[in-house]
């Protein structure tokens, strides 16, 4: 044998030998997971925070799990062959995944490990370990190919006979995985369905522990009233009522389906980044306590049921009874169609001039016809009909879009109201089928007049305004970001795309050069959209880049995609894109006594920060886009330092020449939205 072969050798039973390996005992799949066993639909987060549905890839030859934990010495002695396996078949339409359902392993290990062992894959994170249930997982290194026109398991086994727990072999004979492929994508029967695969345990803890009893009245109702009666109630949001044992029994399949999906509650932002304020989302332990009493057939129990013990309807306002409610005028919305935005406007009454806003709520009367509201409060009132020429003007004053419709200050904060003036409103409203009169209203809550809140809120919005996305593109990804001149505290953040955002993600890159995750959401959805409340402030040092990520799905897989054959740009309509991430902040040295003016100096960061694409500091020629593109021919005159890219000073003096004078963020039409889309209020 050769010295490399025996040390090869030697390391692999070492390893398989410390972990307590033995030959007995692994020539069996229990005999439920070894039946033809259909799929139930999931949805999963890989290393790189971005989510993966299985029902998405119903369009694929097949789809291949491979089972994989943190130190399995046979998952990474496989690894050249899982790679192998996925080169040869991911080109005749087959989507391969790895899955790691173990309990001890996180997000960074995962990504140390995938990047240590060259795995060619996404690697879905189970944390709740309900994929690794379902499927029956016993052991890591187990290929299950999935059969995406009936959901049915077609195959599972080892990739290949070369690495058992004794021995490794230098070549394989038997080439399980590949040929069991080559038989399926055939139409042809898979001759060897089931072979039991050599692999680490895998330690389901709540299905491999003895089964807890589940109360309805003391664990499920509780559960339901805390996260699920808001919405789903008389009168609310929700499309049906949770408000009694027989109402959740009765859509319990659902309710399963939903969380497996994670589609409710819709919360979105990745449990693992960051703590926020309104949290909806259920817990880990939440989530598998409701799951399982679902799957033990949702008994009923002793007690008395405290849902249906007590009324529920929603309140009319849920902050209370507003200080000022204001009329917007009435729109009839066409049953089909495109609506162009409307711009309407509501005066407000006096006595409020010099006032503190402290939240507003917006109460949408057609919730199926109006997608979003923005405001903005004017220091005068317009001339002319209420029903158009307000515009957004000065600071918001409140916005909705499904799931949020109040807007809260942190405590002490507020917006100040100067001038006798008016609210301007943006609504986009989109038909649905059927004519309606629509009658939305504004409610306002102040301090009282002798309170002065210390701190001032203030947002703007990181945006990219030159987005192409390519057709056809699944994964399309584009970044931008804003530079704080000052030190700042960041409160919030609003991600916002429309049908085709696949995920966000938003990051802070300290001075130093440090960066960390502050928001991601590794599956963006248009029909849930909201501000994402930091639970504690983030400082932010002046010279911090503000950095955010958005991916987009331009491909027939989206199934919002009103056309994946299009290039699709920046537009207010939901069927073009937007790239838009509202942050709310203080600045730190202000007060309500003492203001300061440093918005200019963060706004004017905007079009530098979407220029340069790799985050290094410098605009290189390859990243003048739009019109500014007609600079690259000149490149080596505007690069004064001569050091092949462009710094804030050169970028500035390049689009004065170009443009007027203009400075960055200021001028150049291509690099700035169309007129008030970046003042800090989601659009589109």
């Amino acid at each position: 044998m050769k010295a490399s072969r025996l040390l090869a050798y030697t390391a692999v039973a070492a390893l398989v030998g410390a972990w307590g390996f033995t030959g007995a005992g692994t020539g069996q799949i229990s005999q439920a997971a070894a039946a033809g066993q259909k799929v139930d639909d999931f949805e999963l987060t890989d290393q790189n925070l971005l989510a993966h549905r299985l029902s998405r890839m119903a369009d694929a030859k097949a789809i291949v799990i491979i089972t994989q934990g943190d130190g399995c010495p046979v998952v990474r002695n496989n690894a050249t062959a899982y790679n192998a396996l996925k080169a040869a078949y991911a080109s005749k339409g087959v989507e391969f995944f790895m899955l790691n359902s173990n309990s001890q392993d996180n997000r960074e290990d995962i990504l140390k490990e995938a990047t240590d062992f060259h795995y060619d894959f996404p690697i879905l994170q189970d944390t709740n370990q309900l994929v690794g249930e379902q499927l029956h997982l016993e052991r890591t290194g187990e290929v299950i190919v999935i059969d995406p026109k009936s959901w049915n398991i077609v195959f599972r086994g080892p990739v290949d006979d070369r690495v058992t727990y004794e021995r490794q072999k230098a070549k394989a004979t038997k080439n399980y995985a590949a040929a069991a492929l080559d038989q399926f994508l055939a139409d042809r029967p898979v001759r060897e369905a089931r072979v039991a695969a050599p692999g680490c345990l895998i330690n389901l803890l709540q299905a491999n522990a003895q089964p807890a009893k589940i109360s309805y009245a003391h664990d499920i109702a509780p559960m339901i009233q805390e996260k699920c009666v808001g919405c789903h109630q008389a009168g609310g949001i929700g499309p049906m009522t949770l408000t009694s044992y027989d109402q959740v029994k009765g859509q319990s399949l659902m309710i399963r389906e939903v969380i497996r999906t994670r589609r409710m509650p819709p919360f979105h932002a990745d449990p693992s980044i960051g703590k926020f304020h309104n949290d909806r989302s259920l817990s880990a332990d939440q989530i598998k306590t409701l799951v399982h009493w679902i799957e033990a057939g949702s008994p009923r129990g002793d007690g008395a049921d405290p849902l249906a013990a007590q009324t529920f309807h929603a309140a009319e306002w849920p902050l209370g009874t507003p200080d000022v409610v204001l009329d917007i005028p009435a729109y009839t919305i066409p049953a089909n169609g495109i609506v162009d935005y409307q711009e309407p406007w509501a005066a407000m009454p006096a006595g409020y001039e010099g006032r503190w806003l402290r939240a507003s709520t917006i109460k949408v009367d057609q919730r199926q016809g109006v997608h979003h509201v923005l405001t903005g409060y004017l220091d005068h009132i317009p001339t002319g009909p209420q029903t158009r020429g307000g515009g957004l003007g000065g600071p918001s004053v409140g916005g909705y879009a499904v799931g949020a419709e109040s807007q809260i200050a942190p405590s002490d904060s507020g917006t100040p109201l100067t001038g006798r003036g008016a609210v301007g409103f943006q609504m986009h409203y989109t038909p649905f089928g059927k004519e309606a009169v629509d009658h939305t209203r504004l409610g306002l809550y102040f301090y009282d007049k002798d309170k002065t809140p210390t701190h001032v809120m203030h947002n703007s919005v990181i945006a990219d305004p030159q987005i192409q996305i390519p057709p056809n593109n699944e994964n399309w990804a584009d970044v931008a970001y804003m530079t704080f001149p000052k030190d700042a505290i960041l409160l919030s953040a609003f991600p916002h795309t429309h049908y085709r955002g696949r995920s966000s993600m938003l990051e802070i890159q300290y001075p130093d050069g440090r960066r960390q995750t502050l928001l991601a959401m590794p599956k963006y959805d248009f029909n849930w959209q909201g501000y994402y409340e930091f639970e504690k402030p983030i400082d932010v040092p002046a010279g911090s880049k503000l950095i955010a990520h958005f991916t987009y799905d331009n491909s027939k897989r989206n199934p919002m995609n009103p056309d994946p054959n299009r290039t699709v740009p920046w537009g207010d309509q939901s069927f073009d894109e937007m790239f838009y991430m509202a942050y709310e902040y203080q600045w730190k040295d202000e007060t309500s006594t003492h203001r300061v003016d440093y918005d200019i100096a963060l706004n004017n960061s905007r079009t530098f920060g979407l220029l340069d694409k790799n985050i290094s500091g410098k605009i290189e020629a390859a990243e003048l886009t739009g019109q500014l593109a007609r600079l690259a021919p000149l490149f080596s005159m505007v690069d004064r330092n001569a050091d092949g890219g462009l710094d804030e000073t050169e970028l500035a003096a390049a689009m004065g020449g170009a443009g007027g004078g203009r400075g960055p963020g200021r001028g150049a039409p291509s690099a700035t939205a169309p007129a008030g889309t970046l003042s800090g209020r989601p659009q589109g």
